[in-house]
């Protein structure tokens, strides 16, 4: 064999071994790729989810800041109280116990709230819910107007909604709910305890959008 003969069959045995090493350089090359894609991916998911949930805590500050400015001065004389944008009221400022007959006392604090909500729910299309609320204490047994408490807490809230209707805010703009001894801001161990959970709130909520066809 001569010496061009020896150097071909040497260039032949080696192509195949440089063919696989290209080969498998470029699935490695292929792996980084994806990988560095699913990283950049990750990224921007990662990114858009944290601008996301700035904006919505920017949105709430903007709501929560517009309702304290609508309802500057009952809040400034401590007849309400706005946390997390719900509007707590008093339950023994609006009701003696275990009635839902509202006082007078009661009557024109809710006279002065409709006009400030009215504006403020028709800048942003939105319903407001009135929920009543009470401690776990049960009913008085001289007491057969209501089975038990959810009844007297669906009762109040009914109560204060058609006193806002009465007062001048659309029936449109308002609904009632009511938890009775659930949902407590203080323990029921104590009368100050109950005393905070027998409350009215109110709070703005979005109106739902009917479905697109």
């Amino acid at each position: 064999m001569t010496e061009l003969e020896e150097l071909d069959t040497g260039a032949q045995e080696t192509a195949p071994v440089w063919t696989v090493f290209a080969d498998l350089m470029a699935g490695l090359v292929g792996a980084f790729v994806l990988v560095l894609v699913g990283l950049l991916l990750g990224q921007m998911d990662l990114v858009a989810t944290l601008q996301s949930e700035i904006e919505k805590r920017r949105l709430e500050e903007q709501r929560r800041m517009a309702l304290e400015k609508a309802l500057a001065v009952p809040l400034a004389s401590g007849r309400i109280t706005v946390a997390n944008g719900r509007i707590g009221i008093s339950g023994q400022v609006l009701f003696a116990v275990n009635s839902d007959q509202l006082r007078p006392e009661g009557r024109q604090l809710l006279k002065s709230l409709v006009h400030p909500l009215r504006v403020y729910l028709g800048e942003r299309n939105e319903l407001l819910m009135v929920s009543g609320f009470t401690d776990d204490r049960p009913m008085r047994e001289n007491n057969r107007q209501f089975t038990d408490n959810l009844e007297l807490s669906a009762q109040r809230a009914l109560t204060v909604t058609r006193a806002l209707v009465e007062e001048g805010m659309p029936s449109s703009q308002v609904f009632s709910a009511a938890f009775g001894p659930e949902q407590p801001v203080a323990s029921n161990a104590s009368e100050e305890g109950r005393a905070q959970n027998r409350r009215v709130e109110m709070a703005p909520v979005p109106r739902l959008t009917a479905a697109k066809k």
